[in-house]
């Protein structure tokens, strides 16, 4: 199916999202996205090559507590802190919440990235225009390889590519996922491209575009735009998640504080939930009932309830902070966040929501990454597993 470009005229935000499509019209949160084709995806057109989903109820059913691949069963638990403005990395042990390695790699690291097969770790150095390697079984750095402006990294669904945001490039390039070899640009037009997610059945992207408050949809197979959305708003758009049933994209939206929900088939807005100042980072309970989003600019984190499309609960961090990015341990019980503006990561209770630990660690820390996590194979970016 292609898209031509959508347009949405900028409107007063309010707490019902405003839909964006070739006719403009607001949807309301309890508006359901076309459920049949989604599910027919499924059966017959999914990308070729992608492991078979487990259960088209819940995309991460790989991902509960405890279920790790062999691949990645003897690897010590740590937690990959990449400090961008001090161009390193610090090495967490999160039984002892202390620091116990710290190494230089290149200029602004961004995110530390588990490859597709999860044998290894990529450090993102965005200015450096390079990713340092990382092994997971020793937690030391390796070589690097020369890369262009890796601000963020995916990959496509099935492990043929390694797609390379490059965000001041306006470019998604897609890659050898071994080699990082250049196969193919695709010129996305936005400005600040930056986070993603894949529908369900592989076939698409839906990526943020920060800077000027849109979002692009891409195929993965086709390596090609299909359209591109605009936010209502002064949109500021930021990490996105798929629902586990793979009806809905959330879009964390740093200045509407809150997070929009997306129909990726339609390629609209049909609802919105406030969360907080300076919304952010989106991460999947192991049960996949909740989804955390931090709320930068406030020190907080909300729950969204899956079901309900609400928010269920909100935890304050004592004293404040800067939750940004980061991860669910493999058991589940904790969230691990880096602190942006404060030097600092967070380890907080998944249960209760309270701080566990405030670890200090270099300046600007980023795209923080717990490993190993449950799942068969990684999507990229700090750890999506499927």
């Amino acid at each position: 199916m292609r898209f031509t470009t959508l347009v949405c005229v900028a409107g007063i935000l309010s707490l019902s999202a405003i839909g964006c499509s070739s006719k403009s019209k607001t949807a309301s949160t309890a508006e359901t996205p076309n459920e049949n084709a989604r599910k027919a995806a499924f059966v017959k057109d999914a990308l070729p090559g992608m492991p078979a989903v487990l259960d088209p109820n819940d995309i991460y059913s790989a991902d509960r507590a405890g279920n790790l691949s062999p691949v990645v069963k003897a690897y010590p638990e740590r937690v990959y802190v990449p400090n961008s403005d001090s161009n390193t990395v610090d090495v967490i042990d999160p039984k002892t919440y202390k620091v116990i390695e710290h190494f230089a790699v290149g200029k602004q690291p961004q995110h530390v990235v588990p490859s597709y097969d999860l044998k290894t770790l990529w450090v993102l150095n965005d200015k450096g225009n390079s990713l340092t390697k990382i092994d997971p079984a020793t937690g030391r750095e390796g070589e690097m390889v020369p890369v262009d402006d890796p601000y963020n990294m995916y990959y496509t669904p099935n492990g043929k590519y390694a797609i390379v945001v490059a965000e001041q490039q306006r470019r998604l390039d897609f890659r050898d996922p071994q080699t990082m070899k250049l196969d193919h640009s695709l010129a996305v037009g936005c400005k600040g491209v930056d986070h993603m997610d894949f529908s369900a059945d592989g076939t698409y992207l839906i990526a943020s575009c920060e800077f000027s408050g849109e979002l692009i949809k891409a195929d993965a197979a086709g390596r090609k735009l299909l359209g591109t959305l605009r936010l209502p708003g002064r949109a500021m758009p930021q990490d996105v998640k798929l629902s586990p049933d793979g009806s809905v994209f959330y879009v964390a939206d740093m200045e509407s504080d809150g997070v929009f929900l997306v129909d990726g088939i339609e390629f609209k807005v049909i609802g919105f939930v406030p969360t907080g100042k300076g919304t952010h980072g989106l991460y999947v309970s192991r049960d996949s009932k909740y989804l955390y989003v931090t709320n930068r600019g406030e020190g907080s984190i909300s729950v969204i309830d899956f079901a309900t499309r609400k928010v269920a609960k909100k935890w304050k961090f004592p004293g404040g902070g800067s939750p940004d990015m980061g991860g669910v341990s493999s058991d589940g019980k904790v969230l691990w966040l880096s602190g942006r503006y404060n030097s600092e990561v967070y380890a907080v209770d998944t249960g209760d929501g309270h701080l566990l630990a405030r670890i200090r660690v270099g300046k600007g820390p980023h795209g923080l990454c717990v490993y190993p996590q449950p799942g068969r194979y990684s999507l990229g970016h700090t750890g999506i597993f499927r």
